[in-house]
């Protein structure tokens, strides 16, 4: 019998992910280092994962339902907990986004959820307004799970831009922030991936409402998702995507160029040090 997907109001999706994988492993004869050696993950990682510490990629459930002969369980089990986390208007989002070739970005207020690392996750979703604590888990888990786009063979070009006052902005604490940066600058180490910042001297305006992504993909007109302050907006209507193309190119003419915006980053970094 299967841990319920749907568990009680103080159960973490994490837990019940964590719990599953335990019980199919002893099911299964195996220690956590003979599930490590089989799945080529540490021992240390799965350990973490079974006492709902870690969020797992849907890799790391892909290669532990191969390896525990789970018919799809584990999977489904990952699936369910981080598709069902999503808000309703989000989740047309969720079927645009991992089949785009390009992705652009514009980012006012956060860093972008692509590549966010859990503890920032975690800060910017307990901001919503009477989130619970397994609501807030559910959607942790959910995001983290959507940067699996860049573990696939053809990964997405995701072309971001920030304003610097991102980098700024004291979200998680300072070894979150530190920790968060640290992770930009290794984004920007992949091909796949071009980060640019606008400086805050300049004072642009364009954009400064809300955020917004971009998702062309193949044989399909281009989507967009605009951000609101209560729910997002998924559209391919013509005005609405050309509108914010407009708005991303003025955007883009006043970013620094990457290696400029790197070096942004890592003196901002030296702030939260």
């Amino acid at each position: 019998m299967s841990v319920n997907p749907n568990p009680g109001p103080f159960v973490r999706p994490l837990t019940v992910f964590g719990a599953e994988l335990r019980r199919r492993r002893k099911m299964a004869g195996l220690s956590q280092d003979q599930l490590a050696e089989i799945t080529q993950f540490s021992q240390s990682l799965i350990g973490f994962i079974e006492r709902g510490e870690r969020t797992p990629s849907r890799n790391f459930a892909q290669r532990c339902d191969d390896a525990l002969e789970a018919k799809g369980e584990l999977v489904h089990l990952w699936e369910q907990v981080t598709r069902g986390a999503s808000p309703k208007w989000f989740r047309d989002w969720l079927d645009v986004e991992p089949a785009a070739h390009t992705l652009h970005t514009w980012e006012p207020l956060v860093i972008p959820g692509l590549l966010q690392i859990e503890e920032y996750a975690r800060a910017v979703i307990r901001g919503e307004p009477g989130i619970a604590d397994e609501q807030t888990e559910k959607a942790v888990m959910a995001r983290i799970a959507r940067q699996e786009i860049f573990a696939r063979p053809n990964p997405p070009m995701f072309r971001v831009v920030l304003d610097e006052g991102v980098l700024c902005r004291p979200i998680g604490g300072k070894e979150v922030m530190r920790r968060q940066l640290e992770r930009l600058v290794e984004a920007i180490e992949s091909p796949r991936i071009c980060l640019q910042i606008i400086p805050m001297e300049l004072g642009v305006t364009t954009g400064i409402l809300g955020g917004f992504v971009i998702a062309q993909v193949a044989g399909s007109a281009d989507t967009v998702y605009i951000q609101s302050a209560t729910h997002g907006y998924v559209t391919n209507r013509p005005k609405d995507v050309e509108a914010i193309y407009s708005r991303y190119d003025a955007l883009r003419a006043e970013a620094q160029p990457q290696h400029l915006s790197i070096a942004l980053i890592r003196e901002a970094a030296k702030l939260w040090t």
